[in-house]
């Protein structure tokens, strides 16, 4: 079947993704971040993502930061995840915003989308410190 392409997204999304392992999908689907989105080949577009997961995330690592339910409401509220979440900068990866990369998320908060929600303006610091780490 041909992976159908989404609407565009916008940087700073958090999404559904099944996040690839060397060259195919990952069978679960995690959230990941949007970093950045390319729109050369508009309506079909791309995008960089970084890797979420919910596992360890009091333990940050460099390029890592973390959003943390009890400590920042609002910024868990928006970001629409269901446990604590840490994304990696240094697992970032380009993929065709498609179907086949993207699904919708149980409960499909934002309608037949893959979006979860949204990074929290008091987390920019967090994401910033965590991309210079992972790009040094």
């Amino acid at each position: 079947m041909t992976p159908l392409w989404w609407a565009e997204p916008t940087a700073g999304e958090i999404v559904w993704c099944h996040f690839p392992d060397h060259i195919n999908p990952r069978p679960k689907p995690r959230p990941a971040l949007i970093l950045a989105v390319f729109d050369d080949d508009a309506p079909q577009f791309h995008v960089q993502v970084a890797y979420g997961t919910s596992q360890r995330t009091t333990t940050l690592h460099r390029g890592e930061f973390s959003i943390l339910r009890e400590r920042n409401r609002a910024a868990d509220e928006t970001a629409g995840l269901s446990y604590d979440t840490k994304f990696d900068l240094k697992q970032a990866i380009d993929l065709p915003y498609t179907t086949e990369w993207f699904s919708v998320p149980p409960a499909a908060p934002h309608g037949q989308t893959p979006r979860l929600g949204t990074l929290h303006p008091s987390l920019v610091p967090a994401l910033q410190a965590a991309y210079r780490a992972a790009t040094e």
